[in-house]
C-alpha cells in the first residue's frame, strides 16, 4: 500500500515546480530585454533578471532548510507562457505593439509566480515553516512589485506607443 501524500509532499512538489520555472525565466529574460525597443522596458527586464537570480538562491536556501536537494520538476505552465512570449517576439518584431506584447507576456509570468508563491506561503505558514516563510515573502513581494512596475511602464508610455502606430 502506498503512503498517503501530505501537505508537506505537495509543498515540496510545488517548490520543485517554481524552482524549475524560475530557472526557465532566467533564460527568457535576456531574450526579452534584447527584443524590447523601449530602453526602460529592456532595463526592467535586466533588473528583474538580477532579482530572479536572488530568488533562485532563496529557493535553494528553502530546499536546504527542508534538507532536500534543490531540484526542479518540469513545469509545463511556465514553458507555455514563455513559448507564447517567444511567439510575440517573432510575430511582432519591429512592430510598435511589440513592447506592449512583451509586457503582457512578462505579466503572465509574474502572475503565475505570484500564484505559486502565494500558495507556498500559505502552506509554509500552515506547516509552521517560519524560516521558509520569510524567504518566500521576500520573493512574493518582489514579484508583486515587478508586476506593478510593468503596469506603470505600460500605462506611462508603451501602450500609447503601440496604439499610435
Amino acid at each position: 500500500m502506498t503512503k498517503q501524500k501530505t501537505l508537506d509532499d505537495l509543498f515540496l512538489d510545488t517548490l520543485k515546480d517554481i524552482y524549475f520555472a524560475e530557472r526557465q525565466i532566467l533564460k527568457a529574460l535576456p531574450k526579452m530585454a534584447r527584443a524590447a525597443s523601449s530602453e526602460d522596458l529592456a532595463e526592467a527586464f535586466r533588473n528583474h533578471k538580477e532579482e530572479t537570480e536572488g530568488q533562485v538562491e532563496r529557493l535553494q536556501q528553502v530546499f536546504e532548510i527542508l534538507g532536500k536537494p534543490a531540484r526542479g520538476k518540469t513545469c509545463e505552465a511556465i514553458q507555455g507562457i514563455i513559448a507564447e512570449g517567444e511567439e510575440i517576439i517573432e510575430e511582432f518584431k519591429g512592430a510598435p505593439a511589440l513592447d506592449a506584447g512583451l509586457i503582457s507576456s512578462a505579466q503572465a509570468v509574474e502572475h503565475y509566480e505570484m500564484a505559486r508563491y502565494g500558495t507556498l506561503l500559505a502552506w509554509a505558514r500552515q506547516l509552521g515553516k517560519k524560516d521558509v516563510v520569510k524567504l518566500l515573502e521576500e520573493t512574493f513581494e518582489q514579484e508583486s512589485k515587478a508586476d506593478l512596475e510593468l503596469s506603470k511602464l505600460a500605462e506611462k508610455s508603451v501602450n500609447a506607443s503601440a496604439e499610435a502606430a
